[in-house]
């Protein structure tokens, strides 16, 4: 099993997170992991963002990852600040070729078929299908998947713990991604990881 896939079938849920206070990501790390959610995406789109990851790296059981990598510069700074994984919301020859030769565990975002083929291309077989809601939903992803059937998706974008049941019982579908998991706003340990324990629970109802 590629180590990508490994990192997909951790838990059905993957946590999208936005950190946007330092002090926050600890006690978010802990609650998402006592929770079941232990494969973390933290997007660079904060200030902290790489701080934030070597921090969560505390944690023990914690998958620490980078998303919204989107160029070979990024994809440096993120591992050196301990990233175990890459994700991006689309998908270049360069920073494709870049995260392959980094050896590092890689989803790239694909919308289209062009974008499958890109990847396929460069040795790659497992992809984010972002922004998943407005690209026009499971029906476009099962109609892209078709012609593709070496491909393994996790869906990102607009699913919530209500619409992720449909996806997850889509087979090419190994987890989806999700930002309703953690609230912005200080974070309620508890609260989080009730929320975090009823996405990981998706899991044993496929």
């Amino acid at each position: 099993m590629a180590p990508i896939e490994s990192l997909m079938r951790t838990a059905p849920v993957i946590p999208v997170l936005v950190i946007e206070d330092l002090a926050h990501a600890l006690p978010i790390a802990r609650a998402l992991v006592a929770g079941g959610l232990r494969v973390l995406e933290v997007t660079l789109r904060t200030p902290c963002a790489l701080d934030a990851i070597a921090a969560m790296k505390a944690v023990p059981g914690a998958i620490v990852g980078a998303g919204t990598v989107t160029n070979p510069a990024e994809l440096d700074a993120a591992l050196a600040a301990g990233s175990e994984f890459i994700v991006s919301p689309g998908l270049t020859d360069r920073l494709g070729q870049a995260a392959i030769s980094a050896g590092v565990p890689y989803l790239p975002g694909i919308a289209s078929a062009s974008d499958l083929m890109r990847g396929l291309d460069l040795g790659l077989s497992h992809f984010k299908f972002f922004p998943a809601s407005t690209s026009g939903g499971l029906p476009a992803l099962k109609a892209l998947a078709a012609p593709f059937g070496q491909a393994k998706f996790c869906p990102t974008g607009g699913i919530t713990l209500a619409s992720a049941p449909e996806w997850l019982a889509f087979g090419p579908i190994l987890c989806v991604g999700g930002s309703w998991v953690v609230p912005k706003g200080p974070p309620d340990e508890a609260a989080i990881e009730a929320t975090a324990r009823a996405a990981f629970a998706l899991g044993a109802e496929q």
